[in-house]
């Protein structure tokens, strides 16, 4: 049989077809009631009329990708656990506002379809929604031969929410004196991996299946550990307790993403004390020989998200957050001063 023209050029629809058959199993778990239709329409549809019950509803959105951790995935040929990576940064910018992610839509461009590898990368961002409590609603898959390599891909994706107008959480609502909460990440989630990479990888020279003492576990391992998904326990802590304000710990590290969320004459104060980073911190910044203010800039350094609460909320908040397996603890606190809204680290 002769082939067609576009898998000449080396498309192919048919592996796409196979993939689409793949993930339907996977995305059918996501579905939330409100989801009208199934996948393989030309958008996907949800329905409004849930939002009857606000006051005076609010949309939120979100869009985002993983970065260059798809390297770390691509190389270790894991594909199934990129998605919480990819969920974790779309969903957690929307609950920081005290939005409800409602669903989610996702783009995978790649240079060959393989319909196994793309249903297992589609299966992680379906396990994701779950955990979140969102849908996963619609999706593309490109195949780019020459601009991608056969093995290479990268995904992105958008999200959507709800809030109450009267409830959104932002710099309005902090006071003086408010409490500020850390909760731990699960590792480096999803940003600075060129830095880890061009460190790890290239200067130190280490291969992705070693062992490393410090870790417990292979480089590779460590490096893939998905991003924490906290939208649930986020959404649980602000309708039981008093929150102000909310930080999701991404790109630029965590006083500079905190600051985002501080008013003008208010800085937070955090503790270095008050936690220990995890090892690969401490490896990256070592052996890449990274300053102190770099690697602050850049990486999480174990906080993936931050609430600022009252001080009489503090023992609920954290009684809420440990008992849901969320590891958090007093960071610092609210002060005032002059200027422009900041956080500082001592």
């Amino acid at each position: 049989m002769n082939q067609s023209a576009y898998a000449t050029a080396g498309v192919d629809i048919e592996a796409g077809d196979r993939a689409v058959e793949l993930m339907k199993a996977h995305v059918a778990r996501t579905n939330r009631h409100e989801v009208l239709g199934g996948l393989g329409g030309f958008a996907g549809f949800f329905d409004a009329a849930a939002f009857k019950d606000y006051d005076h509803p609010v949309l939120a959105t979100s869009t985002d990708g993983v970065g260059t951790k798809v390297a770390i995935a691509q190389a270790m040929d894991k594909h199934d656990t990129i998605g919480f990576d990819l969920i974790g940064m779309l969903v957690d910018d929307l609950v920081v506002a005290g939005a409800e992610p409602l669903f989610v839509t996702d783009y995978i461009a790649c240079g060959k379809v393989v319909p196994e590898r793309i249903a297992a990368i589609v299966q992680g961002i379906a396990n994701a929604c779950v955990a979140a409590g969102c849908s996963l609603i619609g999706g593309e898959t490109a195949e780019h031969p020459g601009l991608l390599g056969p093995d290479e891909y990268d995904i992105a994706g958008a999200t959507t929410g709800v809030v109450e107008k009267s409830k959104i959480l932002g710099a309005h609502r902090v006071r003086v004196g408010d409490a500020v909460i850390g909760m731990a990440s699960s590792g480096l989630h999803s940003n600075g991996y060129s830095l880890v990479r061009h460190v790890l990888l290239q200067q130190a020279g280490w291969s992705l299946d070693r062992h490393v003492d410090d870790l417990g576990r292979t480089l590779g391992e460590e490096l893939l550990e998905p991003t924490k998904v906290y939208a649930l326990d986020v959404l649980d802590l602000i309708r039981n307790v008093e929150v102000h304000a909310m930080s999701h710990v991404t790109g630029g590290g965590l006083a500079n993403n905190l600051a985002r969320v501080m008013p003008d004459d208010h800085t937070a104060v955090l503790q270095r004390s008050s936690w220990t980073p995890p090892s690969i911190f401490r490896l990256v910044q070592q052996l890449g020989e990274v300053s102190q203010p770099d690697i602050d800039a850049t990486l999480n350094m174990g906080v993936g998200m931050v609430a600022m609460v009252p001080q009489s909320e503090v023992d609920a908040a954290l009684r809420l957050l440990n008992g849901r397996g969320v590891q958090s603890w007093v960071l610092g606190g609210v002060q005032a001063v002059e200027g422009p809204g900041a956080a500082v680290l001592v």
